[in-house]
C-alpha cells in the first residue's frame, strides 16, 4: 500500500529530515500532530532504516502504512551498536505503548480439573468450583492445559466419559464405541466394583497430579505386590494399565521429563492478522498455555522477534530454553538480550525434527485455533494459507486468490473460467466466465494471455465489483509454459502479482506448483496440498462446465437452423432472448414469428422442431 504526499503533506519534511540523519545504530519515534508517540523501531544505521518509511513509491504493508499516513515528525537515540538500541527500543516500548507496536494481551481465565463425588466418580473440566463436595484441582490459567490433561487421564485410564449414572445404569443398555475401541473399561457393564473403580480413579488423579513417570514407578509395585499376593489376574491388569501409560506417553505431549524449564512459541498469519501462543513446560509437564492476538500483521519473522522481546522483557520468568516454530532475524542477539534479562543462559532454537518439532507444530496449530475465531475461519484454513505462503516463498499470507482454466472441444467453443478463494474459502460471488474471442484455434497459451489482458483490462477500467481488486496470487491450471505465456503480458500491463501454475500428474490430480522455470512440490505440506487441490478441481470444474453449456447451446442453435427461412443468426437471437431451452418451448407459435421475424408458417416449423429437440433430451 503506498502513501502519498496527498495523504501526508509533512513526507518532503521528513524524506528531507531523513537524508540528513546519521548512519549510526539508535532508535526512532514516531509522532502524530499532537506529539504522541505511535511507534518506536530500532536500526543498525537509523538512516537507511528511517528512509525506508517515507521513499516515494514504496509499498508498505497496510499497517506500516496507516502508521506514516500519521506521522507528523520524529525523534531519534544513538547507540553504540545494534544490541543497545535493541535493550532501548525494548524499554521505550514497555514505557509508552505506542499504538502500532506489539501490545500484549492475552486471553486468560481460569479452570479446574473435577472429580466428583459419585459412587463412581467422574474426572472431567470445570471453569469454577462449586460447593458440591467434589475434588477440585486447581486452579490453572489455562483451560487449554486442563481440557488436555483431563482427556489424557480418562483416556489411558479408560475411565467413562458418557452421560450414563452408576450403578443405576447398569446392564440397561449395550456399551457404546468407547468400550469397543479400548477407551472404556465398560463400567455399564457392571463389572467393576466400586473399590477397584476408586482405585483406579486415585490412579488417575496421581498421575494428573505427578506425570506417567512416577504413576508408572508406583503401579510397579503393586503389580509386583499382587503377583506376591498370587493375585495374576490384577496383576495382569496393573501390567495392561502401564503398558496403556507407556503407549499414551510416547505421543502425547503433556509430560516430557526432558522439558525441565522451556518455553514452545508458534505464531499464526492469516492476512492482515496474527496470534502467537505459548505453552510453558516445567519439571517436564505442561503447566500452562498462554495466546495473545497481536492485531494487524507484518512480517511474521518480524512480527515474531518483536513478540519475543516484547513478552519476555516485560515477563518476570525468562526460560532456560526457548523452541521458535521459524526463524528470527537476529537470533543471536535476541538471545543474548534474554540472558543479560534472565541472568543466566537462555539458548533459543527452532527445531527441525523428531518430537520437538511436533511440539512447534502444537504450538503454532494452537496459534491458529485461537486466530480462526478472532477472524471467523477454520484453524485448518489458517494453517493451509501460511504453509502455501512458506512454500511459495511470499512475503505475506495470502487472502485472495484467483485460478484460471481454459476448457475447449478441439477448436470449438473455448472458453475460460476464473474462481475465487478467499481466506481460504471459495467465494463464488467473484467467479467469472470468458468467452475466448481472438484465437480460433486450439491454443492454450494464447487464450490464458487473451483472458488476463481482459481481466486486468477491466481492473483499470474499473467497471466490475469483481475485478476491482488485486489478487494476492494468480494460479493458473497448469505448467510452467502457462506460467511464461502470462508472465509478459502481466509486466506489460504493470501487474505486480506472484504467478504460479497448477501442475497434474498423469491421473489428473495436483501434483506440484509450477514457477517460470521450476516445479515447487507442496506434498508434505498436507493443509497446502489440500488445499491448491481444492482449488484447481474446482476452477477445472467451473470451465468444464461453462464449456459444456456453451456446446449444448450451440448444439441447439444448429438445430434451429434445419427450418427453412432460419439461419444463424435468427437462431442466435432466439436464443439470446430465450436464453434457456425449457423458455424457448414455452414459446408459442405467435411469439416465435415476432421475435424471429419469419412468417407464421415458419414460426409453426420452428415450433415443431423445438418441441421435436425436447423430446429428444
Amino acid at each position: 500500500m503506498y502513501v502519498t504526499d496527498e495523504e501526508n503533506p509533512r513526507l518532503p519534511f521528513l524524506r528531507d529530515k531523513t537524508a540528513k540523519l546519521t548512519l549510526s545504530p539508535g532508535c526512532y519515534i514516531m509522532k502524530d500532530k499532537n506529539k504522541k508517540i505511535i511507534y518506536i523501531g530500532k536500526a543498525k544505521n537509523l538512516r537507511n532504516r528511517v528512509v525506508t518509511y517515507f521513499r516515494k513509491g514504496t509499498d508498505h504493508l497496510t499497517k506500516v502504512a496507516k502508521m506514516v499516513s500519521l506521522v507528523y515528525d520524529y525523534d531519534f537515540i544513538v547507540t553504540d551498536n545494534e544490541f543497545e538500541a535493541l535493550v532501548l527500543e525494548c524499554s521505550l516500548i514497555k514505557l509508552h505503548k505506542p499504538k502500532y507496536n506489539i501490545l500484549l494481551k492475552d486471553d486468560k481465565g481460569y479452570s479446574y480439573i473435577k472429580v466428583s463425588n459419585e459412587e463412581y466418580p467422574r474426572v472431567t473440566r470445570a471453569m469454577q468450583k462449586e460447593n458440591d463436595k467434589a475434588e477440585y484441582i486447581g486452579p490453572y490459567t489455562s483451560g487449554y492445559t486442563v481440557r488436555e490433561a483431563v482427556d489424557e487421564a480418562n483416556s489411558v485410564f479408560m475411565l467413562p466419559t458418557c452421560k450414563k449414572k452408576f450403578p443405576q445404569d447398569f446392564n440397561k443398555t449395550r456399551p457404546c464405541l468407547n468400550y469397543h475401541i479400548k477407551k472404556c473399561m465398560g463400567v455399564c457393564l457392571g463389572k467393576v466394583s466400586k473399590d477397584e473403580y476408586g482405585e483406579i480413579v486415585a490412579q488417575a488423579v496421581e498421575y494428573i497430579r505427578e506425570g506417567s513417570q512416577v504413576s508408572v514407578e508406583k503401579l510397579n509395585r503393586a503389580m509386583g505386590r499382587a503377583a506376591e499376593d498370587l493375585n495374576f489376574e490384577q496383576a495382569a491388569k496393573i501390567r495392561d494399565r502401564i503398558k496403556s501409560i507407556q503407549n499414551a506417553s510416547a505421543r502425547q505431549k503433556i509430560f516430557d521429563k526432558n522439558l525441565v524449564f522451556v518455553d514452545v512459541v508458534g505464531l499464526s498469519v492469516n492476512g492482515d492478522n496474527a496470534c502467537a501462543s505459548v505453552l510453558m513446560y516445567r519439571q517436564g509437564r505442561l503447566v500452562d498455555k498462554v495466546d495473545f492476538f497481536l492485531g494487524e500483521a507484518e512480517m511474521a519473522d518480524e512480527m515474531l522477534q518483536d513478540f519475543l522481546l516484547q513478552y519476555y522483557g516485560n515477563h518476570m520468568e525468562v526460560p532456560r530454553e526457548i523452541l521458535l516454530d521459524a526463524d528470527i532475524p537476529d537470533l543471536i542477539m535476541v538471545e543474548k538480550f534474554l540472558r543479560e534479562r534472565a541472568q543466566k543462559a537462555v539458548t533459543i532454537s527452532v527445531p527441525k525434527r523428531g518430537s520437538l518439532l511436533r511440539l512447534t507444530t502444537l504450538a503454532k496449530s494452537n496459534a491458529s485455533e485461537y486466530l480462526s475465531i478472532k477472524v471467523g475461519r477454520t484453524g485448518k484454513e489458517i494453517v493451509a494459507l501460511e504453509e502455501l505462503a512458506k512454500a511459495m516463498g511470499l512475503s505475506k499470507t495470502p487472502k485472495y486468490i484467483e485460478c484460471y482454466d481454459i476448457s475447449n472441444l478441439a477448436s470449438t467453443n473455448m472458453v475460460a473460467g476464473m474462481v475465487v478463494f478467499e481466506n481460504g474459502r471459495p467465494n463464488k460471488k467473484f467467479y467469472k466466465k470468458f468467452t475466448i474471442k481472438t484465437v480460433y484455434e486450439q491454443n492454450d497459451y494464447a487464450c490464458m494471455q487473451e483472458v488476463i489482458q481482459r481481466r486486468f483490462r477491466n481492473y483499470f477500467e474499473g467497471t466490475d465489483e469483481g475485478f476491482s481488486r488485486l489478487p494476492d496470487i494468480i494460479f493458473l491450471d497448469g505448467g510452467k509454459g502457462h506460467v511464461n505465456a502470462v508472465q509478459p503480458v502481466l509486466d506489460e500491463m504493470g501487474i505486480n502479482v506472484p504467478l504460479f501454475g497448477l501442475v497434474k500428474d498423469s491421473r489428473h490430480r495436483t501434483r506440484a506448483i509450477a514457477t517460470g522455470g521450476e516445479e515447487i512440490s507442496v506434498s508434505k505440506n498436507r493443509a497446502a496440498f489440500a488445499l491448491i487441490t481444492q482449488i484447481q478441481d474446482e476452477v477445472h470444474r467451473y470451465a468444464i462446465t461453462f464449456q459444456s453449456q456453451r456446446h449444448k447451446k450451440s448444439t441447439y442453435q444448429l438445430e434451429l437452423t434445419t427450418v427453412k427461412g432460419i439461419g444463424d443468426k435468427k437462431a442466435k437471437k432466439l436464443i439470446m432472448h430465450y436464453k434457456t431451452t425449457q423458455a424457448l418451448k414455452k414459446a408459442s407459435a405467435e411469439e416465435l414469428k415476432n421475435i424471429a421475424g419469419v412468417n407464421i408458417d415458419t414460426a409453426k416449423q420452428l415450433y415443431n422442431v423445438i418441441h421435436d429437440i425436447d423430446l429428444k433430451e
